[in-house]
């Protein structure tokens, strides 16, 4: 696959659902990870300059659509005592900077928002933009982010000790978009 060396400033980018996936892990009992993801949700992606920097970013998801392939888990985690989904129906998370670092490399900054609650967070991002393959023309663009958070830090499950809940949960995120 060619990668562009310079790309003509295309300022939206349509998340491509069918290669997309949004995920969280954190330990359980002090032993394993549980990883799950979300289903249902969507990403606006405007890119202001040819190398991305500067990108806006404006994610959500629905907390509804969780899934950590145990359906009792699930149920559990829209419960009050962790997402409160019914009061909190949604993660969303708004970009303030996208910033090249290195090639394929970036610093994504911006706020993530869930259970009622607004924090600052500083992501990893790598990436990489070519022309697709088979539809000539058209630009698609790959990116994985990497972050962790702190479970308190959004009071979730606060009557749950670390022992049981580990107090990090890391995010994943590897998406595609399609040039419009």
């Amino acid at each position: 696959m060619e990668t562009l060396e310079k790309t003509t400033t295309i300022k939206n980018w349509t998340l491509d659902k069918a290669h997309a996936k949004i995920g969280f892990g954190i330990t359980h009992m002090l032993v394993s990870e549980v990883e799950g993801s979300f289903k249902t949700f969507d990403i606006k992606l405007n890119v202001p300059n040819e190398d991305f920097s500067g990108a806006e970013i404006d994610f959500t998801a629905d907390i509804n659509s969780i899934d950590t392939a145990n359906e009792m888990r699930d149920a559990h985690l829209k419960a009050k005592d962790f997402f409160h989904a019914e009061q909190n129906p949604m993660i969303s998370f708004k970009s303030k900077s996208f910033a090249k670092l290195a090639d394929k490399r970036y610093a994504l900054n911006g706020d993530l928002t869930f259970n009622g609650v607004t924090n600052n967070i500083n992501l990893d991002v790598t990436g990489n933009v070519v022309n697709h393959p088979i539809k000539k023309g058209t630009m698609i663009a790959g990116f994985k982010v990497k972050g962790e958070v702190k479970r308190s830090d959004y009071n979730l499950a606060p009557a749950t000790p670390v022992v049981i809940l580990g107090e990090d949960i890391g995010i994943t995120a590897n998406v595609e978009f399609i040039a419009e």
